[in-house]
């Protein structure tokens, strides 16, 4: 009985322990995988306004000249 009641309490302690690491792990890897799509996203819209002024550069000139 003594042997069960110390190994549960160890045990206890371990768990919350790999809880706590796991929990940290998730949020860990979840902040940098919304990290990982927010930079994704503003390195897509900064290319698309790049084409889009590349495009309207190429179109203004050309009644202007």
């Amino acid at each position: 009985m003594g042997w069960d009641n110390g190994w549960e309490g160890s045990g206890a302690a371990m768990v919350s322990r790999k809880q706590l690491a796991d929990f940290g792990y998730k949020a860990f890897s979840g902040s940098m995988m919304l990290l990982t799509v927010y930079a994704g996203y503003l390195c897509s819209v900064r290319v698309q306004r790049m084409l889009q002024h590349r495009r309207e550069r190429e179109n203004a000139p050309g009644p202007e000249s």
